[in-house]
């Protein structure tokens, strides 16, 4: 099984929601026993009451609850501020992309292995952990200062700070939004496959699903390229690049593309 933390760091404290008292129970006992803290409780209330209490490194978030659904929980949780990773468990497949567009950080289909839960739960927090510490601190990657900031055209991200700006506005981005985007950046001007960018930022196979890709670029876009010139681009069949424009020349404005 995958280890839940490695013997130099102190236990990740995951926050289980699930009203189904056999699946709950599943979840504590092997989360526990892969070295995990775990909390549990059986409702959206209930979650948003132990949310205001503690600061968990997870929470695995079933969608179908018996008051609140699992994307209001998420959605509330967002609009306050709070950035704690979700990893969602549904039974349906087309509740992905909302919930994903809610703020969730990933997904898994019931009936569900327990490997896989505990693989996600792991790439979860790897990518959590390349941005901030685990309890919220600053990043621990000692960089230095030449490779904690990276720049292209007129946007800047701060590893260190966990922090983008484009045109000198600060872009509120969620762990795995920084991942991808930092990703594009050190690697900007050349195409990424996005079987590289499934290994990078997410660490494991989607088996060819690449919906969660798109979904995390179109948020990229949104946020990134509401400011000209987009940067952000399609590599129709392969995949995505950070570039400028062929067509701009360096001012406020496009020119037309040569004929």
């Amino acid at each position: 099984m995958t280890s839940g933390h490695s013997p130099a760091s102190p236990p990740h404290r995951l926050l289980v929601v699930e009203d189904e008292d056999s699946i709950r129970t599943l979840l504590e006992s092997v989360l526990r026993l892969t070295g995990y803290t775990v909390t549990s409780v059986g409702s959206g209330r209930a979650a948003l009451l132990e949310l205001e209490r503690s600061t968990p490194d997870l929470m695995v978030l079933d969608v179908m609850l018996p008051d609140l659904d699992g994307f209001e929980v998420t959605r509330t949780l967002r609009a306050a501020g709070n950035e704690t990773p979700v990893l969602f468990l549904t039974a349906r497949t087309d509740d992905s992309v909302t919930g994903l567009r809610a703020g969730g950080d990933d997904y898994v289909t019931k009936p569900f292995g327990i490997e896989e839960v505990l693989l996600r739960i792991a790439a979860i927090l790897r990518r959590t952990a390349t941005a901030d510490g685990p309890r919220g601190t600053p990043n621990r990657k000692t960089a230095g200062k030449d490779n904690h900031v990276l720049l292209f055209a007129d946007l800047r991200l701060d590893m260190s700070r966990h922090e983008v700006h484009r045109a000198g506005e600060y872009i509120p981005l969620s762990p795995t939004e920084f991942k991808l985007l930092s990703y594009l950046m050190a690697n900007a001007g050349r195409v990424l496959h996005r079987s590289q960018i499934v290994e990078h930022v997410w660490h494991y196979d989607f088996a060819g699903d690449t919906r969660i890709i798109e979904t995390y670029v179109k948020y990229l876009r949104r946020k990134i390229d509401r400011f000209d010139p987009p940067l952000i681009h399609t590599v129709r069949g392969v995949g995505y690049t950070l570039r400028l424009p062929r067509d701009y020349d360096g001012g406020d404005h496009k020119v037309p593309a040569r004929r």
